[in-house]
């Protein structure tokens, strides 16, 4: 064998050993991460859950969740049960936040019976019902945390995306848009009807709660549409739910 051919050989063995190193300390630094990964999504959720529910840190115009130092305390005090409706089954679970709701989606989509968390919480002797829904706006994922009173009046929203124009679609996590939903109805004439973010609504100011819908953002249509669609689709399945309170 040619001292050419040994070189090439220890180069190649050299190269795959520098391959196996990298990956192991890659899978080592993401094994060491996911928890504190872990934590910060948790953390994430509840401060979705709480904002909802007008448990937040907001100023006049901005959106402002409680720290993440608060979030666990906060959880705990204001959020009094965590649901699972499955079909016909109400259960009780502590860690329903961490239901994965893209997961739940895909399940359902394949045929098994999908588990919808719910979250109900207290505050200033008012009751929440908090469900967590997602859908698909113009570039990628969106979603919401929509908190609602027994009747399904929509008492606070928190929405956010992964992808959406800045600037357009992605106003839809700004205060003008979010509160707007505030005291809107997800019924009409005892039956769902959804929440429609309506390009031609004429109501700027959103001083009409019966009409079911909101004004849409400008240049935003695409996004407005998924979120009505996601509202429509998503907080329909917890109808059998509310009719239980009544």
């Amino acid at each position: 064998m040619s001292k050419k051919t040994d070189s090439n050989i220890y180069t190649i063995l050299f190269a795959i050993a520098m391959v196996i190193v990298v990956g192991g300390l890659l899978a080592f630094t993401a094994s060491a991460l996911r928890p504190r990964i872990d934590n910060n999504e948790r953390l994430e959720k509840q401060q979705n859950i709480l904002y909802a529910m007008g448990v937040n840190a907001n100023d006049e115009s901005s959106a402002i969740f409680v720290s993440t130092d608060e979030a666990p305390e906060l959880f705990s005090k204001y959020i009094t049960k965590q649901l699972v409706i499955q079909g016909d089954d109400v259960t009780e679970d502590p860690e329903a936040y961490l239901i994965d709701v893209k997961k739940e989606q895909t399940s359902a989509k394949a045929g098994n019976k999908r588990r919808l968390p719910l979250f109900v919480g207290t505050k200033d002797g008012q009751t929440f019902y908090i469900a967590p829904i997602r859908g698909k706006g113009l570039w990628d994922a969106i979603w919401a945390y929509v908190a609602m009173d027994a009747n399904m009046v929509v008492q606070g929203a928190y929405f956010d995306h992964k992808g959406e124009t800045a600037g357009l679609g992605a106003n839809i996590k700004q205060r003008y848009f979010m509160d707007d939903f505030i005291g809107e109805s997800l019924m009409s004439n005892g039956s769902f009807k959804g929440i429609t973010v309506a390009k031609g609504n004429n109501d700027p100011k959103n001083i009409e709660k019966n009409d079911n819908e909101v004004d849409a953002i400008a240049g935003a249509t695409i996004t407005g549409d998924g979120v009505s669609a996601m509202i429509k689709s998503e907080l329909r399945q917890y109808v059998s739910y509310f009719k239980t309170l009544k």
